[in-house]
């Protein structure tokens, strides 16, 4: 008879766009309270359009992130702990001066797509319809604006057209500014999925960089930062020239073709001339060109490599042109698709959060019915401050209030000097978030401490307009709360009652459904009429499902626009004039920098950081420079270099590989001030934007790179993470039984391991010293309690170390003392070497050692290991490691 009940919820991932549908499985022992359910792992759920039960390795580890290690537990007024009500009543009181000093356009809300779209909406209601400003954005600009503006213009509405099931039965996918390998792995083995059922099926990966998306690449584009406007616009040029129109769609279902094509035309003269542009073979570009002329089935994948330019709208909607002169959009196979970053970008979008959109797709033309709707005493009349605008505007001393729910600006947008003095001059800065320190919560007045993923109820959209549940399954700790509730109790206290009403998240669910349908008779693309009244028991058992929903489609569209029909004012679709143009920076140097995501981490480590098996692919932060480059300025592999314009600097270390064009770098986005020394791509990134949409220029900007010499460098294992490190450079990574800091410093190392010794003061120390090393292994109580190993660390095998530190009680013969002294074990082959397979834990030494003895494929590397059969992301960098080593051993 078991000891123990178990139970399974079906919620939805907090990562990115994919939308992955997500099966929690707790466990609690039998007759014990309700209280002590204790999550032991998660899934895929296997039921979910989205991912049939597939996970990525950041969505597996999401048991290994609830711990309540750093969380905000209770509001802080000037950084004491005060009660809900005090809290509540000094943002109302304060909201209110603003607004009678200053006027409602005083005040700013900063959201994000990590909110559910609950949350979302009684912010933008409160906002928009009750302060009466648009002052309201959300680091969604940062990502998805360009392709909104893309959408609209030519569509009349912000509408992805088509579905994931597109990629199973397209002929062409292209995938562009899209390391979909890392950022959407799910979608990413969709495609694999694709390829191995049909070999036929082309796929063109068009980056600057060779990225693991690149591995099942037939051909791969690596274009000119920037220069996607000519490669497009050469495109429809081209098909025009060779007779690859459709004419008859053109004619039907589309206007301003015409002057589209002329704009075109100018930048196109011949493949000779373009792929000399772009910096490609001129056979590449006439092979992209004959495979998607000859392929009807096409999908053309697109992401922040296009949304992040200075004319990241006019990029997408180049893309948008050829889809549109070929007639393929709305149909199976075929549709442009923008892929979401955020598991809720697309929600907000519905709800209006960002400045220049009213809620349920209304336009600021449309305010008096929004107004009329909510019954609100004012409304937004204009759109609000675009993110980069709006944090100028608080620089200026514009904005007097704003409240940042769920977001870290500091970290995430460009140019955080200028983040951090907007901050400082704010008379009064609110942040709601859940963990009480990152680089944004310091410069709080009052701190709200917000309900997390697995704590909240509500609805996320994920990239092909899926709403599905993000169902609650943990108590939240402390004091923390529901954004949507803190929102409505503010309201109330400002003399909304009425309006801000709510008990539950499905309350405001069938408001936010009922604007969608008020007014709308198919004039607006979002509509949810079918929903608007969803009982509380529906809600809480909604399935997934694609809107729009309504009399037409009661069970949810996976298509639009398949039969010709757009929401433009003449319901035909725009061609849009794209006038390509170099791409430009603020900033000076030698190299482009290129910035994004890495495979195991996300946005600002919020969240990753507490998963010590994600931290393992790439512990540090990394410049990815040419080899040649580096060659030339006496850059070594693992070197520490300084990274700089007249912005700022970064300082991380070098990772030599040319998946990285001669003249160009890149740089992750998510280390900041809570987990490095000074790793913030921010300090060098500009304001730069596209003029359309306001989004930022993380895809390019000009720095310069210099070789840095220490003193002395080291690693240092502790139980305990430590308040103050005097050290030049330092990184820090979570394990499993501790923390693990990375360290370098131009003086020497004597003084400061004599400092580490006397702040240890239980235990015995086993030291190793020599001329260019100093090693020392504190033992207690049969565990290691703190190493520190200076001198060469490259030698060292942190994996074995972090190992041996979680190992209790520890063996203490001998050989084993002599092995934690020299950092690496005895033998060759009980180290792992750099993590490859995440899921699995598996090294590089080890795949190595097994490719050696026969295993030639990842199918026999999988069976041998284990590596590459869970979530698959590791795959791109098996097949790497296997032509690596097989060529050596030729």
């Amino acid at each position: 008879m078991s000891t123990t009940e178990q139970r399974h919820i079906a919620t939805t991932c907090p990562y990115c766009g994919v939308g992955c549908g997500v099966q929690v499985t707790q466990e609690k022992p039998c007759q014990s309270a309700q209280n002590d359910w204790q999550t032991v792992r998660v899934s895929g759920l296997v039921n979910h359009p989205a991912n049939g039960g597939k996970l990525c390795v950041k969505g597996s580890a999401l048991h290994e992130t609830l711990d309540h290690d750093g969380r905000l537990l209770h509001p802080m007024i000037d950084g004491q702990r005060r009660p809900w009500s005090d809290a509540l009543d000094r943002v109302a009181q304060t909201i209110h001066r603003v607004i009678q000093e200053h006027g409602p356009d005083a005040v700013a809300f900063y959201g994000s797509g990590q909110l559910l779209t609950e949350d979302y909406y009684v912010a933008n209601k409160l906002m928009k319809g009750f302060i009466g400003s648009a002052n309201m954005d959300t680091n969604s600009r940062l990502c998805m604006a360009s392709a909104v503006v893309a959408h609209k213009r030519a569509f009349g509405s912000d509408t992805v057209p088509g579905c994931y099931e597109d990629i199973d039965v397209a002929d062409l996918i292209i995938l562009q500014g899209s390391n979909a390998a890392w950022t959407h792995p799910i979608v990413y083995q969709r495609i694999v999925r694709a390829k191995q059922a049909r070999p036929e099926l082309k796929i063109v990966v068009i980056d600057p960089r060779r990225t693991a998306t690149c591995d099942i690449a037939d051909l791969h584009l690596a274009i000119q930062p920037g220069t996607d406007g000519y490669l497009f616009n050469g495109l429809l040029a081209w098909l025009a020239q060779s007779g690859h129109l459709d004419q008859q769609y053109i004619a039907q279902y589309t206007e301003q073709f015409d002057t589209a094509l002329q704009h075109a035309q100018r930048d196109y003269h011949n493949s000779v001339q373009l792929s000399e542009q772009l910096g490609i073979a001129q056979h590449e570009l006439d092979t992209f060109f004959q495979w998607f002329a000859n392929t009807h089935k096409t999908v053309t994948l697109f992401c922040q490599g296009i949304n992040q330019h200075q004319q990241g709208s006019d990029h997408g909607n180049a893309i948008i042109n050829a889809h549109l002169a070929t007639g393929r959009i709305g149909r199976p196979g075929s549709t442009p698709f923008s892929l979401t970053g955020q598991p809720n970008a697309m929600g907000g979008r519905e709800v209006g959060g960002l400045a220049n959109q009213l809620a349920a797709h209304f336009e600021f033309a449309q305010h008096e019915q929004v107004q009329a709707f909510w019954q609100s005493p004012t409304i937004a009349k204009q759109p609000g401050l675009k993110a980069i605008d709006l944090f100028d505007a608080m620089a200026e001393g514009r904005i007097k209030l704003i409240w940042i729910m769920a977001t870290n600006p500091v970290v995430s947008m460009p140019n955080s000097a200028r983040i951090r003095a907007a901050l400082r001059r704010c008379e009064t800065v609110i942040v709601s978030d859940c963990m009480a320190i990152t680089d944004t919560t310091e410069f709080a007045d009052i701190l709200l401490p917000s309900a997390t993923w697995g704590e909240k109820n509500g609805t996320v959209t994920n990239s092909e307009r899926r709403i599905s549940r993000q169902r609650p399954f943990l108590t939240p700790p402390g004091e923390a709360k529901p954004d949507w509730w803190i929102i409505s109790q503010v309201a109330q206290r400002m003399g909304f009652e009425h309006a801000f009403a709510y008990q539950h998240p499905s309350e405001i669910f069938r408001e936010h459904a009922q604007l969608s349908a008020y007014h709308n008779d198919g004039q607006r693309d979002f509509d949810l009429s079918g929903l608007c009244h969803l009982s509380e028991s529906e809600y809480e058992t909604l399935k997934p499902i694609q809107w729009p929903v309504n009399n037409v489609h009661p069970q949810g569209c996976s298509r639009l626009f398949g039969d010709g029909h757009f929401f433009t004012t003449s319901q035909k679709a725009q061609f849009v004039a794209v006038a390509a143009a170099p791409t430009t920076s603020q900033t000076n140097g030698r190299f482009i920098l290129n910035s994004g995501r890495v495979r195991d981490q996300w946005h600002t480590m919020t969240r990753t950081a507490k998963s010590p098996r994600l931290a393992n692919h790439r512990p540090l932060p990394l410049l990815t420079i040419n080899p040649s480059d580096a060659e030339e300025l006496n850059i070594e592999h693992g070197q520490l270099v300084r990274v700089f314009n007249a912005l700022g600097d970064v300082v991380v270390r070098a990772e030599l590989n040319d998946s990285s064009a001669l003249g160009q770098v890149f740089l992750p986005m998510h280390w900041n001030r809570q987990f490095a020394s000074r790793a913030n791509i921010g300090h060098l990134i500009p304001a730069d934007r596209d003029p359309h949409s306001g989004q930022p220029q993380f895809k390019y900007c000009r720095v310069d790179v210099e070789a840095l010499t220490s003193q002395w460098q080291g690693l240092l294992f502790t139980r305990q993470p430590l308040t103050s490190l005097q050290s030049q450079y330092w990184s820090v990574t979570r394990t499993a039984s501790g923390w693990l800091y990375e360290l370098s410093h131009h003086e020497k190392s004597k003084p400061w391991a004599e400092t580490l010794r006397q702040h240890v003061h239980h235990g015995h120390w086993l030291t190793l010293k020599g001329d260019q090393q100093q090693h020392g292994v504190c033992l207690h109580q049969q565990r290691i309690e703190c190493a520190y190993f200076i001198g060469d660390i490259s030698q060292l095998d942190r994996n074995w170390l972090q190992a041996q530190f979680a190992e209790e009680p520890i063996t203490t013969n001998a050989n084993t003392l002599q092995a934690l002294l020299a950092g690496k074990p005895s033998q060759a082959q009980g180290r792992t070497g750099n993590i490859i397979c995440s899921c699995a834990h598996i090294g590089d030494v080890t795949i190595e050692h097994t490719i050696r003895t026969g295993a030639h494929c990842v199918t026999t590397l999988g069976q041998q290991l284990g590596c590459g059969t869970h979530c698959g992301s590791c795959i791109p960098e098996l097949r790497a490691l296997l032509e690596n080593t097989l060529e050596t051993i030729k």
